[in-house]
C-alpha cells in the first residue's frame, strides 16, 4: 500500500514535486519588454559592473543547488544520478516549505570526485549556496572540502553536518537532563561513514575530548594500530583501547549514537552502559535497537530515534532549511563551525520553551514539555526558523563570513513576516495591546486552553487576565499544567459583587420579563456574570466562546452591554491573510440580510477596524452587479448603502456596488469603470448578506489556505469578542489582544459610553 501511495503521489497531476513560479508581473507587452529584451539588458550591465549586484537583480540570493551523484541515496546505496532525482526534489520541497528557499536539483552523472567538483564549480555562479546530498564517503569529504576552497558561497554536505547539528542539539539537552557533562562523557558511535565522522568531529568542536569518542564500523572498533578498512578521516578517531567489538565498546559508555545498521544493539549491551544512558539509535527506518526494547532494557535511559512515531525524532529538516536561510540572508561566504554550533545551541534552547498549541494538535498530543521524551523541537514547529536562522546569521557576522550585515531584531521581524502566516497583522495587534494592557475577563476560566492563553497574555504583557471559575479547580489545573500565572480568579457563586450585579441586571431587564430572583440565577451563568463585570467597569473587555455556541455568548452580551450609540446593529468581521495580503470581510457572523442602513454601519465599522490595524481601508461594497448593470432590489440596496457611507463618512475610500473581481482587480476596474473612486485593490470587502460573507471567508480559508483571524465583533458599547468553538491557544491570545486594542481605542476616542 505504501509503495503504491508513494508512486501515485509522485505521478499524479504534473509529475514530480516542484515547479518554477514567476515572481514579477508578466501580463502586458510592457511587462515582457522588462522581463526580457530590451529591458533585461540593464541588470546585465549592472552585474557586469559589480558581480554582487546579481543578489539584487536575480534570484541568486535565494537559490540553492541540491547536488548529488546518486552514490549513497537514502539506505538504497548507489542507485545512480537519475534515480536519486525524487529524493533531491523532495529536498527542494523541504527547503521551500520550511524556509522559503528556492532550489534547483542537480543530478550529476559522474563518480570521479574531481569531475563532480569541476561541474559544481562551473555552475556555482547560478546559486547562493550548494547543498551536497547522498554522495558516498570518503569521496564526499574531499568534494565538500575542495568546493569550500574554490567557491565564495556556502557549501554544505547535509548528510554530514545536518545530522551532526541536530544530534548535537539533542545530545546537549540529554546530557543536561541526566546530569552529565560533554567534557566527561564517554561516547560510542556505531558507524564511520559521512554522518558518523561528522558527528564525532562536531562533538569535539562543542567540547567533547577526542579521546572520549570511540567509533565502531563493520570491522570493529577503530583503534590505534588498525589498518583494515581505514582512511584518514577514520584515523583521526583511532583510540588506544582493548575493546574490539561494539558490545565491548559499550561497557560503561554514557552515550551511544547509532548511524549504521538495524538491530545490531542487544538489550544486554545497553544494560552494560553507565547509569542513565543516552541512546540515540538513528538508523532509519529500522534503528540499531528498537525504541521499546531500549526502554525496557534500561528504563532510566534517554532514547531518540530517526523515526516520527516515537519521541525525540532526530530529523535533518530541523536544520538545513534554516541554516541556509540564515546564511543566504547575510550573503555568507561559507557555513563555518561557528554557524553550525550556533544552530545546534539555538535548537537545544528552543526545546526548553513552552510548546505552542498548534504543535500539540499537529502531533495529537495533550502536553509536551522539555524532558526525557522531548529533547528537541518537532519538525513542524513554526518557531524553529525564528530561532535558528538569526542564530546562524549572528554567528556568520561575528565570524567574519557575512557580506551583508543585518540588524538581528529587524531580521527576526522580517523572517516572521515571511515565514509565519498572518504574522504582520498579529504583530500590529500585539504591539498595540502591549502598549496599553487592559483587564480581560474569560468566562471559561477552568478550560486548559484559556489558562494557557492567559499565561501567555500575562507573560507577554498584552493583558491582565481575569478567570471565572472555581478557584481550587483553576489552581489545580495550573499546577498540573505547570503554569505560573498571577491572574485574578473569580467564582461567581462566591463573589461579594453578586447581589449588586443582580440588582443592576434586574433594573436593566425588569421590563423584559426578568425578576430579581431570575437575575440572581442568570448571574450564576459565567457569560452573564462576565458581561456584568464589563458593564460595571470592573474589567475592560470580555472574551468567551471556546466551549459555547455563538448565541450563548452574544445573547448575554447584547442584553447586558448592548450596541454602541448610533449603531443600528452589531456585526462580525474576519481578517483574512492570503499570499501576504490582508483583507477584512464583513459580515459573516451576525446579520442575515442587512438593510442598506445596516450595511452602511457595517462598512464604516469595518473601515474603522482596518485603521485600528494600521491598514488604510479601501472599501468595496460587493454584489452580483457592477454599478447598476443589473437592476434588482438586492443590488440597489448595496448601491444605497454605498451612498449612505459617502454622506456620513466622506473621508473613506469606498465604491460599489461591484463584483468581487472588479473590487480586486484595478486593471479590470480601470478598463470598464474608469469613473470608479476606488484606487488600487480593495481590502475591506462588505458582502450583501451573511450567507455570502460566511461562504466567502470559508472558501478563502479552506480552498486557498488563507489565515482567518476572527470572528471580531464590531459595534458593541464595550469590547466583547466571541471565540470560535475549539479555538487554538494562539487564536485566544489574538482575540484577547484585539479586545485590549478595542478598549484602548474606545478610551482614546472617548467612545466607551455608559451601558
Amino acid at each position: 500500500m505504501l509503495r503504491q501511495d508513494a508512486l501515485d503521489y509522485h505521478s499524479m497531476g504534473r509529475p514530480g514535486k516542484i515547479a518554477i513560479a514567476v515572481t514579477k508581473p508578466c501580463v502586458t507587452q510592457r511587462d515582457l519588454s522588462l522581463a526580457y529584451t530590451p529591458g533585461v539588458a540593464e541588470p546585465v550591465r549592472e552585474i557586469q559592473r559589480d558581480p554582487l549586484q546579481a543578489f539584487r537583480y536575480t534570484a541568486r540570493g535565494n537559490l540553492v543547488a541540491v547536488v548529488t551523484n546518486g552514490t549513497a541515496v537514502l539506505g538504497l546505496g548507489n542507485v545512480g544520478a537519475l534515480a536519486g532525482k525524487p529524493v533531491m526534489e523532495g529536498k527542494g520541497v523541504l527547503f521551500k516549505r520550511f524556509a522559503d528557499v528556492d532550489v534547483f536539483d542537480l543530478e550529476i552523472d559522474a563518480t570521479d570526485p574531481d569531475e563532480v567538483v569541476r561541474i559544481v564549480q562551473a555552475l556555482a555562479p547560478t546559486f547562493g549556496g550548494i547543498n551536497l546530498e547522498d554522495i558516498k564517503a570518503p569521496e564526499c569529504f574531499y568534494i565538500e572540502q575542495r568546493l569550500q576552497e574554490l567557491l565564495d558561497i556556502p557549501v554544505f554536505h547535509d548528510d554530514q553536518h545536518g545530522t551532526a547539528i541536530i544530534t548535537g542539539a539533542a545530545l546537549l539537552n540529554a546530557l543536561e537532563i541526566t546530569g552529565k557533562h560533554l567534557d566527561r562523557a564517554r561516547i560510542v558511535i556505531s558507524g564511520a561513514g559521512a554522518s558518523a565522522i561528522a558527528c564525532a568531529e562536531f562533538f569535539v568542536k562543542m567540547g567533547a575530548p577526542r579521546e572520549h569518542i570511540m567509533l565502531v564500523d563493520t570491522k570493529g572498533v577503530i583503534h590505534r594500530g588498525r589498518s583494515e578498512g581505514m582512511n584518514p578521516y577514520k584515523a583521526r578517531f583511532a583510540v588506544e583501547t582493548t575493546a574490539r567489538t561494539l558490545a565491548e565498546a559499550l561497557v560503561g559508555a554514557d552515550v551511544f549514537i547509532g548511524l549504521s545498521s538495524p538491530d545490531i544493539v542487544t538489550p544486554d549491551m545497553v544494560k552494560g552502559m553507565a547509569g542513565e544512558p543516552i541512546i540515540f539509535a538513528l538508523a532509519n527506518p529500522d534503528p540499531e535497537i528498537p525504541y521499546e526494547v531500549a526502554r525496557a532494557a534500561r528504563p532510566d535511559a534517554v532514547v531518540a530515534t530517526g523515526r516520527s512515531d516515537y519521541p525525540n525524532q532526530v530529523n535533518n529538516v530541523l536544520g538545513f532549511p534554516f541554516i541556509f536561510r540564515g546564511a543566504l540572508d547575510v550573503r555568507a561566504r561559507a557555513i563555518n563551525d561557528e554557524m553550525k554550533i550556533a544552530a545546534s545551541r539555538a535548537l537545544a534552547a528552543l526545546a526548553r520553551e513552552e510548546v505552542p498549541d498548534s504543535i500539540l494538535r499537529a502531533y495529537g498530543l495533550d502536553v509536551l514539555r522539555f524532558g526525557r521524551d522531548y529533547l528537541i523541537p518537532k519538525p513542524l514547529d513554526p518557531r524553529v526558523p525564528l530561532w535558528m536562522a538569526p542564530a546562524v546569521a549572528a554567528a556568520a557576522m561575528a565570524s567574519g563570513v557575512a557580506r551583508r550585515p543585518v540588524d538581528l531584531a529587524a531580521y527576526r521581524e522580517e523572517l516572521a513576516r515571511r515565514l509565519v502566516r498572518g504574522y504582520e497583522v498579529t504583530r500590529i495587534i500585539t504591539q498595540k495591546a502591549r502598549a496599553a494592557p487592559r483587564r480581560v475577563v474569560f468566562s471559561e476560566g477552568e478550560e486548559p486552553k484559556i489558562i494557557r492563553a492567559a499565561a501567555i497574555l500575562h507573560r507577554d504583557g498584552l493583558a491582565r487576565p481575569v478567570l471565572l471559575g472555581r478557584e481550587p479547580v483553576v489552581r489545580a489545573r495550573m499546577e498540573e499544567m505547570r503554569v505560573a500565572l498571577p491572574a485574578e480568579i473569580v467564582d461567581p457563586d462566591l463573589s461579594p459583587h453578586l447581589e449588586a450585579y443582580a440588582t443592576a441586571l434586574y433594573q436593566l431587564r425588569k421590563r423584559k420579563g426578568v425578576t430579581l430572583r431570575e437575575a440572581r440565577a442568570l448571574l450564576r451563568q459565567p457569560n452573564y456574570y462576565a458581561a456584568m463585570m464589563l458593564r460595571a467597569g470592573d474589567v475592560d473587555a470580555f472574551v468567551a466562546g471556546l466551549t459555547y455556541h455563538y448565541p450563548d455568548v452574544i445573547r448575554p452580551a447584547l442584553q447586558v452591554i448592548g450596541p454602541a450609540p448610533g449603531v443600528s446593529r452589531v456585526a462580525g468581521l474576519y481578517v483574512m491573510v492570503y499570499d501576504g495580503r490582508v483583507y477584512l470581510l464583513a459580515d459573516p457572523t451576525v446579520n442575515f440580510d442587512p438593510s442598506a442602513a445596516e450595511l452602511a454601519d457595517i462598512a464604516i465599522m469595518a473601515a474603522d477596524k482596518a485603521q485600528e490595524f494600521d491598514i488604510t481601508p479601501r472599501v468595496a461594497m460587493l454584489s452580483f452587479s457592477n454599478f447598476g448593470s443589473t437592476r434588482h432590489p438586492r443590488s440597489v440596496k448595496v448601491a444605497e448603502a454605498t451612498a449612505l457611507v459617502r454622506s456620513r463618512r466622506p473621508d473613506l475610500m469606498i465604491d460599489g456596488e461591484m463584483m468581487v473581481e472588479i473590487a480586486l482587480s484595478p486593471e479590470l476596474r480601470a478598463l470598464d469603470y474608469p469613473f470608479s473612486t476606488l484606487v488600487g485593490e480593495a481590502n475591506v470587502l462588505i458582502f450583501p448578506s451573511l450567507e455570502a460573507a460566511n461562504t466567502g471567508y470559508k472558501l478563502l480559508q479552506h480552498l486557498a489556505g488563507a489565515v482567518a483571524i476572527g470572528p471580531i465583533l464590531m459595534g458593541m458599547t464595550r469590547p466583547v469578542h466571541v471565540l470560535s468553538r475549539g479555538a487554538e491557544v494562539s487564536d485566544i491570545v489574538n482575540m484577547a489582544a484585539i479586545a485590549v486594542v478595542d478598549a484602548a481605542e474606545m478610551a482614546r476616542r472617548g467612545t466607551m459610553a455608559p451601558c
